[in-house]
C-alpha cells in the first residue's frame, strides 16, 4: 500500500470519482468507521472510494508505552497531552501517499475528502491544511490542531478556502471541547471557512452528527445522484 499503509477499502458504487481518506483514532484500526458509510446517505451515483487505513504500530507514552496503533506518540508534559512532532510529520507523509494513490486510480485531489477521529482527525488537519493541491475538504472529528504554531507558516494557499467540517462532543472527556474550540479559532483567525457544531455526546458519533457529515460530503463531492 502507498505510504506503507495498510488499509480496508469500501466503494458505493462502481468507477468511484471520489475519495474519502478517514484515519481512525488512538489504538483503534481501519475497521473503527467501516459500519458508518451506509449510514451517511451518499447516492450509488456517481460512486465514492472510501480508504481506511491502518494507523503503524508504536509504543504510546501516555498509556504506559504499550504497543498500538497511534499515529504519533502521545506525552503528557505537567498533565498536558503533547502530540510528538516527529510521529504527526512521519504520519502526514503517510497519508499523502494515499493521497498520491487516489490520483494514480483517477480520483484528484479536488475530489477527495481527508477525514479523521480524534487522533485521525487530527491528522486531516494537520495534512489537509498542508496538502499542496486543492482538496474537496476536510472531516475533523472529536479533535484538537497538532502543531499549532506552524499552521501559519506551513499551511498551503490551494487549501486556504478548503471546507473545513469540525464536530465535537459537549461531554468529551478525552479531548475536552475547548481544545477543539481553540483549534476552531486559531483556523478561523487565519482566514478557513470552518463549520464547527458540537453534539450532546462524550467521545465518539452519534446520529445527528453522521446525518450532517453525509450532507456535508454529498455538498463538497458534488454527489446529486
Amino acid at each position: 500500500m502507498a505510504g506503507g499503509l495498510d488499509a480496508i477499502e469500501i466503494e458505493t458504487g462502481s468507477r468511484p470519482v471520489a475519495a474519502v481518506l478517514w484515519m481512525h483514532g488512538l489504538g483503534a484500526d481501519g475497521h473503527d468507521f467501516v459500519d458508518l458509510v451506509p449510514a451517511l446517505g451518499l447516492p450509488e451515483r456517481p460512486g465514492v472510494r472510501f480508504v481506511f487505513p491502518h494507523a503503524p504500530m508504536r509504543p504510546v507514552t501516555i498509556n504506559h508505552g504499550m504497543v498500538m496503533r497511534a499515529w504519533y506518540d502521545v506525552r503528557g508534559d505537567a498533565g498536558v497531552r503533547r502530540e510528538d512532532e516527529e510521529g504527526v510529520r512521519e504520519s502526514a507523509r503517510r497519508i499523502e501517499g494515499l493521497v498520491a494513490r487516489e490520483r494514480q486510480r483517477g480520483v484528484a485531489p479536488e475530489r477527495l475528502v481527508l477525514a479523521g477521529f480524534s487522533q485521525g482527525g487530527a491528522m486531516a488537519l494537520h495534512t489537509g491544511l498542508r496538502h499542496a493541491e486543492r482538496l474537496a475538504g476536510i472531516l475533523a472529528l472529536s479533535c484538537f490542531l497538532p502543531l499549532p504554531d506552524t499552521v501559519a507558516s506551513e499551511a498551503a494557499a490551494a487549501n486556504r478556502a478548503t471546507p473545513v467540517f469540525m464536530a465535537h462532543g459537549t461531554h468529551d472527556a478525552v479531548i475536552p471541547p475547548a481544545r477543539a474550540r481553540g483549534a476552531r479559532d486559531v483556523l478561523i483567525r487565519l482566514g478557513y471557512a470552518v463549520d464547527y457544531r458540537e453534539y450532546p455526546m462524550p467521545h465518539a458519533v452519534c446520529d445527528a452528527e453522521i446525518s450532517d457529515v453525509g450532507a456535508w460530503l454529498r455538498n463538497v463531492l458534488g454527489l446529486t445522484g
